[in-house]
């Protein structure tokens, strides 16, 4: 009798012996996965360790493919990039029912922002400084790929980031540590629920890249990384032990090396720290093909390379093989012992019976649930909420917006008609055909209450036709440009701005522009739409510029020149009718950067919390010899980390602090009262950061410890009222010890880190 009859074929008897799923531990799970081991052999334990890709499963029946007879082996134990639900359940049921053992399956995919329901790029989600709409973001992506039978997301990336060059900055939460750390938070537990994994609508969520992959040198994707312990722990490694005490399912590790060792077989890292120091107890897989890649790093063969990540505790290998094709040798040379090949083993079973698939390996294959579950009325609603918030505004000159619904209005762009470039990168879940433009939305938004004129104007960034941008994005000659728009393009554009009353410009990145292998050198706007914008300032007509980005881009000539910017990001599916909301004021723009934006590449890396310099220039001064600072340009961003505009104002009273002193076991309060004193509701993000004036270690200018995002009527006020805790003012100090030192501090309060209010408060000792 096959094992698989014992415990999977009658799921209802397997169901009464284990556990519920969501009890505070599972007290059965050790005696359940020691059982199963002990019939399994060396290699069916191997093959658990073995994630791979769909294969030919998309071009010939899946029961004949290459994964499907890898499945009979048991050589797979998960597989990744399947968007089908009756692929997944027909390799679910190989699985359980054709093997030896009949274990089931992870399937894992990248559900970063959404999954047919695409929400904006997590960089723009982090602007609305929203957690809650921001867990349901992920409550809703998780709901819908659930539905297709996906159980894993290689989501949340945690990774902070402060060179924009980066392309993958569009994945992250922008370029600080507490922002971060708290969506790290939120997004695992949108992920998988509360208790985790409890409704089949919740799936397993996986911190990455694990560790510091968002500061590589030059900006340049996959890239060497190296800094100080102190500052990983201080600046890098928070969001990570956030995702980690938020509970995270499991980890992947990334491409760099820490230390001068590849974090895919970094002992230190992914044993030391992330197990024995932080108590991670889910499972690590390693990035794509990043345990091969060890090899050109100089690390050895591939079986030497293979060793090494298993000692370090990388306990699943995507897509390069190495473990299947070396272990079993290595155990038979002694290079490893069996125990570790155990150890890495149950990992990845015990995470398999969390997720309750030994209780129904079919928990995530209901055919019902598509129709019912993905993108849904609600979950459009919530996209565009959040896409409406996660809006920057970063310049309204003359009050420019909002736009009324009357008269003329040029609209003006390559994305304008495109579904797809709306959606950011890391969206292939989506589906396009489904979405509304930009264009449509603006003619539904208006009806007959204006009239909407429309030209495409130029191409995108650098290309005019997606074959051309994939070309761009792709292509393997440096320097290589594409063609821009045509002339006629150009002309048609200035045609419809003369006759408009007012011009909407759409322009900026186009979505393969940022995301993994997308980074730039030149983070300006292209020639091309440079030049289209300049024709239509000429005109003299008022110009909107909707500018859509992957990462913080330089604006320095436009915040010059346009009256009237919005930062639109990427926003995902209902770009278009969230464009639509905030642009014509049914909704108030109230999102924030989190990244700040430099008024040239030459400032990159550039960051609101910068340790102090002992040759600062005066606040104000553009350059001064003997000091920190550019002689041709100013040293300050364009626009700061916390800023964004709103159409209403805001003014803030004198904070109160409850008391200028606070001992080792007590608090303080600060209290702020903020006014809307505009005419329109508005919503606020009320930041908080303290200075340590005094350290045994150089400590930052100012550091975000708190935040609150408050909604007032016209002629509103609320008091709003932060604690301040021992706790906020720790640190890692030069011996890594997590410490608070008694001493001078000062609390600033404000709209955004360069618009504070600062006051002085102090430690007691002991």
């Amino acid at each position: 009798m096959k094992r698989h009859h014992i415990f999977l074929a009658g799921a209802t008897l397997l169901a009464a012996a284990l556990p519920a799923i969501g009890a505070e531990r599972y007290p059965g799970m050790k005696h359940f996965v020691d059982s199963l081991m002990s019939e399994m052999t060396l290699q069916e334990k191997i093959g658990q360790l073995n994630l791979c890709g769909a294969g030919d499963i998309y071009t010939g029946p899946i029961a004949e493919s290459d994964v499907a007879s890898r499945l009979r082996k048991g050589e797979v134990g998960g597989i990744l990039n399947l968007k089908d639900l009756n692929a997944v359940t027909n390799l679910q049921k190989i699985a359980v029912e054709d093997s030896r053992l009949g274990i089931p399956l992870l399937v894992g995919l990248d559900v970063i922002h959404g999954y047919v329901t695409v929400f904006p790029i997590p960089l723009g989600i982090s602007c609305s400084w929203d957690m809650a709409a921001i867990e349901e973001s992920a409550r809703i992506a998780a709901q819908e790929a659930s539905a297709d039978g996906i159980n894993w997301t290689f989501s949340p990336m945690v990774d902070i980031s402060r060179d924009a060059r980066w392309g993958r900055m569009s994945e992250g939460s922008g370029e600080d540590v507490l922002l971060g750390s708290r969506i790290a938070q939120a997004m695992v537990k949108g992920y998988q629920g509360t208790p985790a994994y409890a409704s089949p609508e919740n799936i397993m969520a996986c911190v990455k890249h694990v560790a510091l992959y968002g500061a590589p040198e030059a900006g340049r994707d996959y890239n060497t990384v190296d800094m100080s312990r102190l500052r990983m722990f201080n600046e890098y490694l928070p969001p990570y032990k956030a995702a980690i005490d938020a509970g995270v399912g499991s980890a992947m590790s990334s491409f760099n090396v820490v230390d001068g060792i590849p974090a895919t077989g970094n002992r230190w890292l992914l044993t030391d720290l992330l197990r024995d120091q932080w108590g991670f107890d889910g499972f690590v897989v390693s990035d794509a093909s990043s345990v091969a890649e060890m090899v050109v790093h100089g690390m050895g063969n591939r079986q030497d390379v293979s060793d090494l990540a298993l000692n370090a505790g990388l306990d699943m290998d995507l897509g390069s093989e190495c473990y299947m094709q070396n272990l079993a040798n290595s155990v038979e040379q002694k290079r490893i012992s069996p125990e570790q090949i155990d150890l890495a083993c149950r990992r990845i079973l015990e995470a398999k019976y969390k997720l309750g698939l030994f209780a129904d390996p079919y928990k995530y294959c209901d055919t019902s649930r598509p129709a019912k579950q993905i993108y849904t009325r609600a979950h459009r609603d919530a996209a565009r909420s959040l896409a409406a918030k996660s809006m920057v505004l970063l310049k309204n000159e003359g009050n420019i917006l909002p736009l009324k619904k009357s008269g003329k209005i040029a609209l003006i762009g390559p994305i304008l008609t495109d579904t797809r470039a709306i959606q950011g990168t890391w969206s292939f879940p989506g589906q396009p055909e489904r979405y509304t433009s930009i264009l449509d939305a603006f003619r539904n938004a208006v009806g007959n209450k204006a009239e909407i004129l429309y030209a495409r104007g130029c191409a995108f960034a650098d290309g005019g036709n997606d074959w051309q941008v994939k070309n761009y994005v792709y292509d393997k000659e440096p320097g290589f440009r594409l063609q821009s728009g045509t002339e006629a393009d150009t002309e048609e554009a200035l045609r419809v701005a003369r006759e408009a009353d007012v011009v909407v410009a759409f322009l900026g990145e186009h979505e393969m522009e940022s995301g993994e292998s997308s980074s730039r050198t030149d983070l300006s706007m292209s020639a091309a739409q440079r030049q289209l914008l300049e024709k239509l300032l000429a005109t003299g007509k008022p110009v909107v510029l909707v500018y859509f980005m992957g990462r913080p881009t330089v604006l320095d000539w436009e915040s010059r020149n346009v009256p009237a910017i919005l930062n639109a990001w990427f926003p995902g599916s209902e770009a278009g009718d969230a464009l639509a909301d905030v642009i014509f004021g049914d909704v108030n723009p109230s999102g924030k950067l989190t990244a700040s934006f430099p008024r040239s590449v030459g400032q990159i890396p550039i960051h609101y919390d910068e340790l102090p310099t002992g040759r600062r220039i005066a606040d104000g001064n553009n350059f001064a010899k003997f000091t920190s600072s550019y002689i041709d340009g100013p040293s300050t961003p364009l626009y700061p980390f916390g800023y964004g505009l709103s159409y209403t104002d805001f003014s803030y009273s004198p904070m109160k602090l409850s008391s200028e002193t606070m001992a080792p076991g007590d608090s303080i309060t600060v209290t702020v009262g903020v006014t809307n004193t505009g005419a329109r509701p508005g919503d606020e993000i009320v930041q908080l950061y303290i200075r340590d004036i005094v350290g045994s270690v150089s400590r930052p200018v100012k550091q975000l410890k708190d935040f609150a995002r408050i909604s007032l009527k016209a002629g509103e006020t609320k008091d709003v009222t932060f604690t301040i805790t021992p706790e906020q003012l720790k640190f890692y100090n030069s011996s890594l010890n997590y410490v608070a030192e008694p001493g001078d501090f000062e609390v600033m309060v404000g709209p955004n880190s360069a618009k504070v209010e600062t006051r002085a408060f102090r430690l007691n000792a002991e």
